[in-house]
């Protein structure tokens, strides 16, 4: 079993991970540590720990959250490999419980543990929660979080279900199903790349789960990005473009460009500038790049082995956005149009049943 940290700045937070991580019940991983371009002294640090569990890999410069993973990635020989983000904590049986799922089902390509606040435990912590969705529309959503409204947990997600994409901040992944889907992809940089990898795993027939006996807490933000929001956004965009067929690429791209021709304008006379700007700098991105985008795209598309029918059965076919700042449907529980019947995804039910329509 390998761990992949990629590290670039803050020992303090890393100090925290490792310790927490190095207490891990389940035995027979190393830890593979990215010293991604640091100039914080974190490597003298680590060289004061157990090194038989930590091996370094330096990089003189900063290869960003993707670069970074695919060079340890390199260096990987394990049946198994978790992208662990250096701003967690994890409990001393989270492994164990992640490990259990994938060997009990060897169709699991990816999983994840439930994400909670580092911060404040009580609450989901906003990159992955108990599981993330997407509509089809390429807007992710998670079990615990619409858009900006985090949920307290409640013990509500507690059941192990199929989701759609697994949160990047501690994901497990069958090295197998990497080796046929392939590395994160690099036009990304940072955020949703983790989103992109378990589409095209999917892709391949494999599923993706999230296990909630497995609890690892997420600081989140400590790597701040001055352009979170756009790469965000441009990222989500070079999603929907590489993983769709031909036909759905069109039909759906184009309600999202809809979508985002209202979110111009809605934050543009809220004030908010610096979103609406994003919005259009992540299509200005597209088109100076389409090129890049398209041979990614075709890396894809041959060897997709599911159509787009098969992977639509894990979507939701209305418009998250919609139904979240028209409808005002703030929690999980109250989205329409889940794939799955909300007892699937909900441990103590509450509202209506929702069901794909």
């Amino acid at each position: 079993m390998s761990i992949i940290i990629v590290h670039r700045r803050e020992p303090k937070i890393l100090r925290t991970c490792l310790e927490s991580l190095l207490n891990t019940e389940y035995n027979g991983f190393q830890v593979i540590l990215v010293d991604n371009g640091s100039t914080d002294g974190s490597v003298e640090f680590i060289r004061r720990i157990k090194r038989d569990r930590v091996k370094i890999i330096r990089s003189e410069a900063n290869l960003g959250f993707v670069g970074g993973n695919n060079l340890a990635l390199k260096h990987v020989e394990s049946e198994y490999v978790v992208l662990l983000n250096n701003d967690t904590k994890v409990e001393p049986d989270w492994l164990e419980c992640l490990v259990e799922i994938m060997e009990s089902d060897p169709s699991i390509g990816a999983c994840q543990p439930k994400l909670l606040s580092l911060r404040d435990p009580r609450f989901f912590e906003y990159n992955g929660c108990a599981g993330g969705m997407l509509d089809v529309f390429g807007v992710p959503f998670c079990r615990g979080r619409v858009f900006d409204v985090i949920e307290e947990d409640r013990g509500q997600y507690d059941t192990t279900a199929e989701v759609f994409w697994a949160g990047g901040a501690a994901i497990l992944i069958r090295r197998q199903a990497l080796r046929e889907a392939g590395v994160l992809d690099e036009l990304f940089y940072a955020h949703m790349e983790e989103i992109d990898l378990c589409w095209r795993i999917r892709l391949l027939g494999y599923k993706v789960v999230c296990v909630p006996r497995s609890i690892v807490y997420h600081l989140g933000g400590a790597t701040q990005l001055s352009e979170k929001f756009y790469l965000k956004h441009r990222n989500n965009l070079i999603m929907m473009l590489k993983n769709y067929s031909s036909p759905n690429v069109f039909r759906f791209f184009f309600g999202r460009m809809i979508l985002d021709i209202i979110s111009f304008v809605y934050f543009l006379t809220t004030g908010d500038s610096h979103r609406s700007f994003s919005v259009l700098k992540a299509y200005v991105w597209l088109v100076k790049n389409f090129k890049k985008v398209c041979v990614s795209r075709c890396f894809v598309q041959k060897r997709r082995k599911l159509s787009d029918k098969g992977i639509a059965k894990m979507m939701v076919k209305k418009s998250i956005a919609i139904q979240h700042y028209l409808m005002k449907r703030k929690s999980f529980e109250d989205i329409y149009g889940l794939p799955l019947s909300l007892t699937h995804y909900v441990a103590k039910r509450r509202g209506k049943e929702s069901s794909v329509s």
